[in-house]
């Protein structure tokens, strides 16, 4: 199994960083631009989370990825030193109420483009799956 880590701290300007670990990670393993797309969209997203809710955006907090890849699945583990939070207990983007909402997304598309997505530590850290073709 191979794998990769990077730690930054958590500023929003930081997400350039986790698209170069992707754009490193897809040169390195050749992952097709299908699963690249939804790769991207969900890390950046889960990241984003980690920043701005988990730490709230507090540069001396830090979120950890790691990408860890096998001949079946690529695994993205994202962490993070917040609170955690109700992740069992999430308003549906998809419900009237909810539909011009700004925000509240965001799990709901990693788990659109993943293949599977769990949270452990109370919410602190996200499990992104992605089967490889």
């Amino acid at each position: 199994m191979n794998e990769l880590k990077i730690e930054i701290p958590s500023l929003p300007e930081n997400i350039r960083i986790v698209e170069s670990f992707i754009d490193s990670a897809q040169e390195k393993y050749e992952f097709g631009d299908d699963m690249y797309g939804n790769v991207m969209v969900a890390v950046t997203e889960s990241v984003n989370n980690a920043i701005l809710h988990g730490n709230k955006s507090d540069a001396k907090k830090n979120v950890s990825i790691t990408l860890l890849m096998d001949e079946t699945k690529l695994t993205f583990i994202i962490a993070d030193q917040g609170p955690g939070f109700e992740f069992d207990n999430l308003p549906d983007p998809t419900a009237p109420e909810n539909l011009e909402k700004v925000g509240g997304r965001g799990i709901f598309l990693m788990r659109n483009l993943a293949d599977d997505v769990s949270f452990e530590d109370e919410g602190r850290k996200v499990t992104i799956e992605f089967k490889m073709a």
